[in-house]
């Protein structure tokens, strides 16, 4: 969770997903974020995955293979802060910056896409982050194992599983009350399907000229 807590990383780290506001929760828009130079670095580092992603759920070639790459994303506390608070969590530190290798099965994916309803077990990924706190940093490493439910080429339901969390005792405390409480509770299942859901639609969009050559 940290994507709340770094909530969809697993899988939407790859793609640059901010979390998107429900309709109940959407407000007038915001001027647009400015990024630093970094994380303009970070997102140009990520375009080709995103690419591959999105050409596989749209035009669905090649039918094997993986999606594999590994990802950096820099998260600013107000993007944590916005997407904890919809998982009726806190976030206690600053930024993070996370890297994930991310390995998804483009036959899983493209059955995920096309059936009436589908559920997609996706292979266990592992997260490291560097929390930023006043004075220090923390390094945490965890464990996701993503399992989405999807019908008619939309996710409808998701679950995280939160495995192994490595991280100094005074953090991993905290992780694990949040993520104990997803694993049993799934206070984040709504945020990572409308996250889900973003990224096959709004979020491919942006790269559309590259996946349709």
């Amino acid at each position: 969770m940290m994507d709340r807590f770094i909530a969809v990383l697993g899988i939407l780290i790859a793609l640059g997903s901010g979390g998107v506001a429900s309709a109940q929760d959407q407000k007038p828009v915001a001027a647009p974020v400015v990024l630093t130079a970094e994380e303009l670095q970070e997102k140009e580092m990520r375009k080709a995955c995103k690419i591959a992603l999105c050409s596989t759920f749209h035009v669905k070639k090649p039918e094997t293979g993986d999606v594999a790459c590994s990802v950096l994303k820099t998260w600013r506390k107000e993007q944590l802060d916005k997407m904890m608070s919809r998982g009726k969590l806190s976030w206690p530190w600053g930024n993070a910056r996370c890297t994930a290798d991310l390995k998804l099965k483009r036959e899983t994916l493209i059955k995920a896409v096309s059936g009436p309803e589908v559920q997609a077990d996706f292979e266990k990924h592992n997260i490291t982050c560097e929390l930023d706190r006043e004075k220090d940093k923390y390094t945490v490493k965890m464990e996701i194992h993503p399992k989405v439910t999807f019908k008619d080429g939309k996710a409808v339901k998701a679950s995280l599983n939160w495995g192994k969390i490595d991280a100094p005792m005074l953090a991993k405390s905290a992780l694990w009350s949040a993520t104990a409480a997803d694993n049993t509770f799934g206070v984040l299942q709504n945020t990572v399907v409308e996250d889900i859901n973003d990224v096959i639609g709004p979020k491919c969009l942006e790269v559309k000229d590259d996946w349709q050559k």
